[in-house]
């Protein structure tokens, strides 16, 4: 959003920093030295842009060019690291890719492992990534909760060996080991009480 501040003698009009480039636009009713630095400072603005990274106010988790450009976005946007931040990266960096992944396959598909794997570490690594780029602990609730959503929205249909039916020998031997107790413990109910009647 454009900055303005005036005085009796001139006025500026200042568009904030992007990325590292101001815009400064002067109105004056003293043109010769407050033009000259209007344009001395746009210049200087313009001669730095994409040399030298925004300073942070905050530690970035890494050096690297991808991890910079993270922390220079959560900074110009949202003034930290925040989860919100994290959020928004991950709406535009990682998810889309996993989703155009999965979309160029047929949903049949989707339910084989070895088919979906990789993108899936993928979409693991890149949220990954940021959180660490801003030092946010990975996992945390916000990757959770995206695990969650890709699951129910690819993965619901299909089948869990986890809550799949045991095989039907295992099920005979549940079912009957129950039923064969029950008569060798009534006999021994039975056995102790007749024992203990006798006996007074």
């Amino acid at each position: 959003m454009p900055r303005c501040t005036q005085s009796n003698k001139f006025r500026f009009i200042i568009h904030g920093c992007r990325l590292g480039k101001t815009h400064l636009y002067y109105f004056s009713d003293m043109k010769g030295a407050l033009g000259f630095i209007g344009v001395f400072l746009s210049f200087l603005c313009d001669t730095t842009h994409g040399d030298i990274p925004l300073p942070l106010s905050f530690a970035c988790g890494t050096n690297a060019h991808s991890c910079m450009e993270y922390c220079s976005i959560c900074q110009q946007y949202f003034g930290a690291p925040t989860m919100v931040c994290l959020h928004t990266l991950l709406e535009h960096m990682c998810i889309p890719k996993f989703d155009n992944a999965m979309t160029s396959m047929k949903s049949p598909n989707w339910c084989t492992w070895g088919n979906v794997s990789n993108y899936y570490s993928n979409l693991s690594h890149c949220t990954e990534e940021i959180s660490d780029c801003l030092m946010i602990p990975w996992p945390n609730p916000l990757v959770e909760q995206t695990f969650v959503d890709i699951h129910s929205r690819f993965f619901k249909e299909c089948p869990s060996e986890e809550l799949s039916d045991p095989p039907p020998v295992i099920v005979m031997a549940l079912v009957i080991t129950p039923i064969c107790l029950i008569p060798l413990m009534v006999s021994l109910v039975v056995l102790k009480t007749k024992n203990g009647d006798g006996s007074s």
